[in-house]
């Protein structure tokens, strides 16, 4: 049986989704229907549909006469979604390291370097969008559909914080070290020390992000 093809709701959904992740949309900002559906070359209508599939997941809320907002996260909110991160990214981080194939190590090893490229460069979308898909084929290497689907959700909740990390510059000089940790673990093989990695990296971001929490 054939999989239904996306619609053009379900591809306007996806992408909002990933802008949010990614932090093109920041805390507190009101969205504008029109302007992401001009945007996007789309009508309004799967545009606000996609916004409150959004809302239904919490990644926006809908301020009664201002519309669709990004939330902004208390200080005790952005620690206990830091605290569920690790339980659930440090568990498909070494889980993911175990099963990766050659391939599959080959392309972290890559993207880590586009970071460090993007760092160098100053360009906070490049290492972000990199640092995005560094995690995701790392836990999808985990072949846990249920697991990637928890993290995917929780990163709704900081992705409009990550792009404050390049507001403090001490950031740029740490915040990719952990990625380095991570690769050379995976180079030997050593799914332990993923995990360790990885929890370091959402332990140290989380330092530089707190203090923009509402």
């Amino acid at each position: 049986m054939k999989t239904p093809a996306p619609t053009q709701q379900d591809e306007t959904y996806a992408r909002l989704r990933q802008w949010v992740t990614v932090g093109q949309f920041l805390p507190g900002e009101r969205l504008k229907i029109h302007a992401i559906a001009e945007k996007l070359g789309v009508g309004v209508m799967p545009v606000r549909a996609a916004l409150q599939r959004l809302a239904a997941e919490g990644a926006l809320v809908n301020v009664p006469h201002a519309g669709m907002q990004v939330p902004k996260l208390s200080l005790a909110e952005f620690d206990d979604v830091l605290q569920t991160r690790l339980l659930l990214e440090g568990e498909a981080a070494e889980r993911g390291a175990h099963r990766l194939d050659t391939a599959g190590v080959a392309e972290l090893l890559a993207l880590e370097q586009q970071m460090r490229e993007a760092l160098k460069a100053g360009d906070a979308k490049g290492y972000l969008d990199a640092n995005e898909l560094f995690h995701l084929r790392l836990y999808q290497a985990a072949a846990s559909p249920t697991l990637l689907s928890l993290i995917e959700t929780v990163w709704l909740k900081v992705g409009p914080l990550s792009n404050k990390l390049f507001e403090v510059e001490a950031s740029q000089r740490v915040i990719n070290d952990a990625h380095g940790d991570a690769v050379m673990a995976l180079r030997l093989r050593d799914s332990a020390g993923v995990r360790r990695a990885i929890e370091k990296d959402l332990f140290v971001a989380a330092q530089f992000l707190r203090p923009f929490c509402a």
